[in-house]
């Protein structure tokens, strides 16, 4: 029999960037157990669209919202939406990142400044800007947990070599020093809310995934694994369940965490 408190039936959950791999497994989850999901990204059509689907499915009442998390008034328009059909938020998963361009992978030594400051601008601002506007309407009911997405490229350095002939969707690619300096904000930012939150009775927590399999080709996916202890990618699911435990109350005493689902890439 699984407890009462890991359930999230009836908690109203914002989900930034739901539109991607990892967004559209999450608001496809928690729906499935029973929470109202807030589908938060760029595309307003497609987000009205995937939350009318997932409703009809689990006979829930999920929203879609058009937002650009970069700007403040767009922000604050959609916390307010929220509050306006459900009276509440409950869970906040940060999981918005910025898209990535063909200068997205370029060189450190020739990295221009302006995709830099584009990738901080969705990867830091954005997330700043949501906990924000999202912990104003938690606090006066004292309770909620906001979940922020870091990468284990937050906690420790990228191994190049196993970018070598790596690529997805047939491009080359590799991990970026403003991905990792971008990530590793995440944490910092997390442990600053953790303490400065907790007088509301407001948990903030960091999920650090792994490399998720999304059709890389076959050789980064091997080298990948041949780093990586239990010798595979994760799966969007096994990134959720994680998710999942840190919205549910089970766990109501974890705050300022980092919890790093990575299978072990970390500890070597």
């Amino acid at each position: 029999m699984i407890p009462e408190s890991f359930s999230v039936r009836d908690k109203v959950i914002v989900i930034t960037g739901a539109l991607g791999l990892l967004g559209t497994t999450y608001s496809d989850g928690f729906s499935q157990c029973g929470a109202h999901v807030v589908i938060v990204d760029l595309d307003g059509e497609i987000c009205a669209q995937r939350a009318r689907e997932i409703g009809q499915k689990n006979s829930t009442q999920p929203l879609g919202v058009k937002c650009d998390i970069t700007q403040k008034e767009q922000v604050k328009k959609m916390v307010q939406e929220v509050i306006s059909q459900f009276g509440r938020i409950d869970v906040l998963v940060n999981n918005a990142q910025s898209r990535t361009t063909e200068k997205y992978f370029a060189p450190l030594e020739s990295y221009p400044l302006e995709e830099w400051e584009r990738v901080m601008k969705v990867d830091v601002n954005g997330m700043f800007l949501c906990a924000q506007a999202v912990a104003r309407e938690m606090e006066p009911r004292g309770m909620g947990s906001i979940i922020n997405i870091s990468s284990i490229y937050g906690v420790v350095s990228p191994d190049q070599r196993i970018y070598e002939g790596a690529t997805y969707k047939g491009k080359q690619i590799n991990t970026p020093l403003v991905y990792s300096t971008s990530k590793g904000a995440v944490i910092s930012f997390t442990r600053y809310l953790a303490t400065y939150l907790a007088k509301y009775g407001i948990r903030v927590n960091t999920v650090t995934p792994g490399g998720v399999y999304s059709g890389q080709n076959e050789t980064f996916v091997k080298q990948y694994s041949q780093r990586c202890p239990l010798g595979r990618m994760a799966t969007p699911e096994e990134i959720f369940y994680t998710v999942h435990f840190l919205a549910s109350d089970a766990s109501s005493y974890i705050t300022g965490h980092n919890l790093i689902v990575d299978g072990g890439w970390t500890i070597w």
